[in-house]
């Protein structure tokens, strides 16, 4: 067993079979013990209530309170903190349940620049320590560490908390970590043990840490996929691994084969920051279907924030904005319009986005809406002409993707960006 105090960082070996309290160094009790921790070297990082956490760090007076992203009464909830989170207030939650829930909330605008600028100051944090980083969104990433330890001195689990640390001293931002063999499980570790955390999974108690967990779990298993896993007795990991790998793959196709794989820990994709991505979208189910025009268009502000963040985060744009609805009896649209100039900002693409959902008639209710962009292509050329019939969408755009250098010169006030929900 190897222990590792996340205070100091100081290493050290426990009594046989006990779980250390306290650091004998430091004596915090922060101490992380695991009898694989300096062998593991694939981690998941991912920001507490990134959003929030933002607005909480500038504003001060903000930092007891429950504090919700977003706004107005037929918006959606972007984010919101852990105090919020208690009294039961989620991510993509309409605006009116959410201040029902938590009446005292402060609301705030999004200030998307202000996250981008926050996530590149994190992003260059973790290339001080592996070149192999795969950025998800504006606050999570994968990191790959294998190899890292004779370069630095220090094995990967260190290296991390060092970075958790640093990003909470630096940038006033916490991350939780999650530390494993591979991808997979690494992301389910991250997870573990939010806000401030650092979970691992180890090759040794992968099967057994599976075994009793819901398929919903694995990612990518959303309401549509678990709904027919569960019509066919699978609910758990443990009855997934009752299926041989043929079965599965004649029932549920590729994704059959994926399952297998997964409930049995396996996982072989790398970390790559060069992966080829050929579109970016993002959606939400619903858990009742929708047919209000108002509250529709609030999911898709927040659904084209996050992609803008993948945008951001990988640093490419799109030439194509995509909208996907699905009705209440399981008929998929989708919609696309070529624009005039790529993009990568939340503005255009939900304006995009807005303008398909205008033009499609059906009155629904719909129980899906997804929003994507495609064609990607080097940020550098995102919204280079802007728009010829909005004569503000070029110095929008230029604002978002200038924002850094801009607060560097005249003050980390000069520019506040956000958007009001309807």
């Amino acid at each position: 067993m190897t222990a590792l105090c996340r205070a100091c960082f100081t290493q050290f070996e426990p009594g046989p079979g006990l779980a250390p309290k306290r650091c004998p160094a430091c004596r915090s009790p922060r101490v992380l013990s695991h009898p694989e921790l300096t062998q593991l070297s694939i981690a998941h990082m991912d920001c507490d209530a990134f959003y929030a956490s933002v607005e909480k760090r500038d504003h001060p007076e903000y930092r007891d309170q429950p504090l919700i992203v977003g706004g107005g009464t037929r918006g959606v909830v972007s984010t919101c903190c852990y105090i919020a989170r208690i009294k039961g207030v989620r991510s993509a939650m309409p605006m009116f349940q959410a201040l029902k829930l938590c009446p005292e909330a402060v609301v705030v605008k999004p200030r998307m620049a202000e996250y981008v600028a926050v996530s590149r100051e994190i992003r260059a944090m973790m290339e001080a320590l592996t070149p192999a980083i795969q950025p998800l969104s504006l606050d999570e990433a994968f990191l790959d560490l294998t190899g890292t330890a004779r370069l630095h001195g220090a094995p990967p689990a260190v290296l991390l908390a060092k970075l958790v640390r640093d990003m909470e001293v630096r940038l006033g931002i916490t991350g939780s970590i999650g530390l494993s063999h591979n991808k997979f499980l690494a992301k389910i570790a991250s997870d573990l043990d939010k806000p401030r955390g650092f979970s691992v999974i180890g090759r040794g108690e992968t099967e057994s840490f599976l075994n009793s967990k819901p398929v919903s779990i694995i990612w990518g298993v959303g309401t549509a996929t678990r709904a027919a896993l569960e019509k066919a007795g699978i609910r758990t990991i443990a009855d997934l691994k009752r299926w041989d790998r043929p079965d599965l793959t004649a029932r549920f196709g590729s994704m059959g084969d994926r399952l297998w794989h997964l409930a049995r820990g396996l996982d072989t994709r790398p970390v790559s920051r060069d992966e080829a991505v050929k579109s970016i979208s993002k959606e939400t189910t619903f858990n009742e279907d929708i047919s209000d025009r108002d509250l529709l268009e609030g999911h898709l502000w927040r659904l084209s924030e996050q992609v803008s963040d993948r945008a951001k985060a990988r640093e490419l744009a799109g030439r194509t904005v995509t909208l996907k609805l699905k009705s209440a009896d399981f008929a998929s649209i989708t919609r696309r319009h070529s624009l005039n100039s790529p993009t990568q900002t939340a503005d255009r693409i939900y304006r995009e986005a807005a303008a398909l959902m205008a033009a499609y008639r059906d009155p629904g209710p719909f129980r899906l809406i997804g929003v994507g962009i495609a064609d990607l292509c080097p940020e550098g050329q995102a919204d280079s002409s802007g728009d010829l019939l909005d004569p503000d969408a070029g110095k929008r755009a230029a604002a978002e993707l200038a924002t850094d250098k801009i607060r560097a010169k005249f003050g980390q006030d000069a520019i506040i960006k956000g958007r009001a929900l309807k």
